[in-house]
């Protein structure tokens, strides 16, 4: 069965990608939606029939990969809860995108490519989530940053998705330097790109291995790791275990920070807006930017040995869940507003990894999963009935003539702001406590920090339903006489979305984090014999567990203050504060500092070695430069070519002449 949710992906990517043109667009439609969907039910299945059994992970080897001296591993799919956790999300939501899509893009003739890559990306994900060694992770790492750039720039004829996409490609190469390095650091350290022997070593040290199968090829790791004074060797640097567990944990998340968009190396995401709208969901609801939350989860035995590393996975999360937040809030895209939601969520979950509440994470992965799909789906369908404007300025008073996108909408929102009971309350509020009940030097900052976005990610989000949905219409008369709803191949998966919006919250809340989150994990996550994060969560004052209900009432009433009854506020503040509303609508000038920084340098380095490598040297010796010279010789050497089978003869005759010569006067010594 997991071989089957994995592979039949890649067999529509293959079957799309190889035979598109000669099957046909509705072919290509059916084949790859099909198939993701049946990857989703048996995803649901294998989910919910997991527990059933004893709860230890499934291996399945597909073949031998590399054995070469100490390193060896095979292709092997590795199952465990948090694995099928997120192969029900990505399949769900990748089957969900699948089927709106046939209704987005039915006018678009590239239709059998766009269904290829939404595969494809579908499959690089899998592989990256069942992954059982960190080569084989790696590799569907970069296969979700392949299958992004093709879909960012899947409208290649625009130079902005081109851009974007480049953008996307390049910046994630950054973080992906330091994941691999971190990768060679693990293997130096333990000997292995196995997880479960690196897991096994690294859960001795706390006395309780936990390796699944691989505690006696651990063995032989855990007992020189257990003195404290070991000293690792890295060139003429020497690390102490506890430093080089740091350098190596602050590596791998460099790497999560690329995919996951945080702080430093976030600038790709909102530019990634430029590719299709389902596009843009399945990368913030399932795909890319989960890959860094992931990581870090299945990666919860090696950071749970260095706390110094997590502090600064809970600075850098806190600080971008309230950057993204301040910047969602000036911005008019639709789809960058929600873009800039996703960067701030992904903050929450790197604040949750930070403390060391991994179960809270995953779950906030899990629920924002639904209710983020849902609001990108919901702002396609905005787009698609408004002639393609992407401006709220020139939207408003559409309420009336899309009332099932309004409410699909409205849901979203609710979901996103905390609302009670819906799915956004108990994840991210479950977040915000075990912050307060953090125990690292930046837990309490996490805290202020996700408290504070959590009233901007109300006002925002309530800004975004007021500006398109209420008020007169600021669309031409000729946008809003074709204003429609969406198809029901459009609108039925966001009725699907809006359940799990509505409902996964209090559905699956006693299983992530509440009296079953033992045995509904089985050790996928692992939490040091110190870490009681979650338990003390749920023993913080009244006031911490109110604080983001009070701040989802505040958000909501400036939201109605400033765009409702009297929307000419907002312009007012934005003229008395005209120095703060650049700074924020140009996204604190991150774009720009990158750009001095970086590529005005590059590129007047490139300028300096093309005028003086090949302008100068090349180009520049002798009376007509190097270049000048090679096409004389060369010019010379081809009328040796001529064609004449006698002079051809002639020179072989020579050169055996010459040989023997050799042989018989140089050779012979």
């Amino acid at each position: 069965m997991y071989q089957t949710i994995v592979l039949l992906p890649l067999l529509g990517f293959l079957i799309a990608g190889l035979f598109g043109r000669s099957i046909g667009a509705k072919a290509c439609e059916f084949i790859t939606s099909g198939f993701v969907v049946v990857s989703a039910l048996l995803s649901w299945v294998g989910f919910i029939s997991f527990g059933m059994g004893d709860g230890e992970p499934v291996r399945i080897t597909l073949l031998q990969w590399v054995k070469t001296g100490s390193l060896d591993f095979s292709w092997s799919l590795y199952v465990d809860r948090l694995t099928l956790v997120m192969l029900v999300v990505i399949n769900t939501v990748s089957a969900l995108v699948h089927l709106y899509s046939i209704g987005y893009m039915h006018h678009d003739p590239h239709r059998p490519r766009f269904f290829a890559y939404l595969s494809l990306f579908t499959f690089a994900m899998l592989m990256l989530v069942t992954a059982d060694n960190l080569v084989q992770m790696f590799f569907g790492w970069e296969g979700v940053g392949l299958a992004s750039y093709l879909l960012i720039g899947f409208w290649y004829k625009k130079p902005s998705a081109n851009k974007a996409a480049m953008k996307a490609f390049i910046v994630n190469r950054v973080g992906d330097f330091g994941f691999l390095l971190g990768i060679f650091g693990l293997f130096v350290m333990f000997g292995s790109v196995q997880l479960d022997v690196i897991f096994a070593a690294a859960t001795g040290m706390f006395g309780e291995a936990v390796g699944h199968g691989a505690a006696e090829a651990a063995a032989a790791v855990v007992s020189p790791l257990a003195a404290t004074d070991t000293v690792f060797q890295f060139g003429s640097w020497s690390f102490t275990f506890g430093g080089a567990m740091t350098v190596i944990c602050l590596l791998l998340f460099m790497g999560a920070m690329g995919k996951s968009a945080q702080l430093g190396l976030h600038t790709w995401l909102p530019d990634a807006m430029e590719g299709p709208t389902p596009v843009s969901a399945l990368i913030h609801a399932a795909t890319m930017v989960t890959a860094g939350v992931f990581m870090l989860a299945r990666m919860s035995p090696v950071f749970e040995l260095s706390t110094d590393a997590l502090t600064v996975v809970t600075f850098v999360g806190a600080t971008t869940a309230f950057f993204a937040a301040t910047v969602g809030m000036v911005q008019n895209d639709i789809k960058r507003v929600i873009a800039y939601s996703t960067c701030s969520q992904l903050g929450y979950m790197f604040v949750a990894l930070g403390v060391g509440a991994y179960g809270a994470a995953v779950f906030h992965l899990f629920t924002h999963a639904f209710f983020k799909a849902l609001l990108f789906l919901g702002a396609g369908s905005v787009i698609h009935a408004v002639s393609d404007e992407q401006d709220m300025r020139n939207m408003g008073g559409l309420r009336k003539h899309i009332p099932v996108t309004y409410w699909m909408m409205v849901i979203g929102t609710l979901a996103l702001t905390g609302f009670p009971f819906t799915a956004g309350y108990f994840s991210k509020d479950a977040i915000i406590e075990s912050a307060f009940a953090g125990t690292n030097s930046f837990a309490m900052y996490g805290y202020a920090m996700t408290v504070i976005a959590a009233l901007l990610t109300s006002f925002y989000s309530w800004r975004l339903i007021f500006m398109t949905f209420h008020g007169k219409p600021r669309a031409s008369h000729e946008v809003m006489h074709h204003v429609h709803e969406s198809p029901p191949i459009m609108t039925v998966p966001l009725f699907v979305l809006a359940a799990g919006a509505l409902l996964a919250g209090i559905v699956f809340y006693p299983y992530f984090l509440g009296a079953s989150y033992e045995s509904f994990w089985h050790g996928a996550l692992f939490t040091g014999p110190d870490n009681h994060v979650l338990h003390d969560a749920h023993e913080v004052p009244a006031l911490v567990v109110w604080s983001p209900t009070i701040m989802m009432v505040l958000g909501f009433a400036f939201a109605y203050w400033f765009y409702i009854r009297s929307p000419q506020i907002p312009g007012q503040i934005a003229a008395r504060n005209e120095g703060l509303y650049k700074f924020l609508l140009n996204k604190w000038y991150f774009d720009e500092l990158y750009d001095f920084l970086f590529v005005r340098p590059a590129k007047a380095l490139g300028r300096f070695l093309w005028k003086t490598g090949d302008g100068t040297v090349i180009d520049g010796f002798g009376p007509n430069g190097i270049s000048a010279r090679v096409v004389d010789v060369t010019n010379r050497v081809v009328k040796l070519q001529t064609g004449y089978l006698y002079h051809y003869a002639f020179v072989m005759l020579i050169g055996v002449a010459a040989l023997v010569t050799f042989m018989m006067f140089g050779g012979m010594n």
